[in-house]
């Protein structure tokens, strides 16, 4: 029996490191949302819950934006998508120095994902540099 691939995406280190950075951000998002709506007993709403949010759809978003870049024919429009890669990161590294302020058990994981992001960067660099 065949199998037959739907999606044949390029599987350079740049989009792997983006793929584990959206794994480790959504488990870090759902331990800090267990963790923050726990420890609240008033049921008031912690505004950092919107930062965990915000946190996955970043992170999520890395991975069509550098898929779309490297399909790009044309500079202008490689220009673009690597400016939201770049934008996305920069947002995702403030949004994690942003949660690590939380009184949350959770917030121990943030260096782990900073410490990622770190490496991503590095290897945006290369990547831009091959566009």
């Amino acid at each position: 029996m065949k199998t037959i691939h739907l999606h044949t995406f390029p599987k350079s280190p740049f989009y792997i490191k983006a793929l584990e950075i959206f794994t480790l951000s959504r488990g870090i998002a759902s331990y800090l949302i267990d963790d923050i709506t726990i420890r609240d007993p008033h049921n008031y709403e912690d505004p950092t819950l919107y930062l965990t949010g915000d946190m996955v759809q970043q992170s999520i978003a890395l991975g069509p934006e550098i898929l779309k870049a490297e399909q790009q024919l044309f500079q202008e429009e490689k220009h673009k998508h690597i400016a939201s890669v770049e934008r996305l990161s920069k947002l995702l590294y403030a949004n994690c120095k942003r949660l690590e302020k939380t009184h949350s058990n959770g917030k121990d994981f943030l260096p782990i994902l900073r410490k990622e992001l770190k490496k991503f960067r590095t290897l945006q660099n290369t990547w831009m540099l091959t566009l």
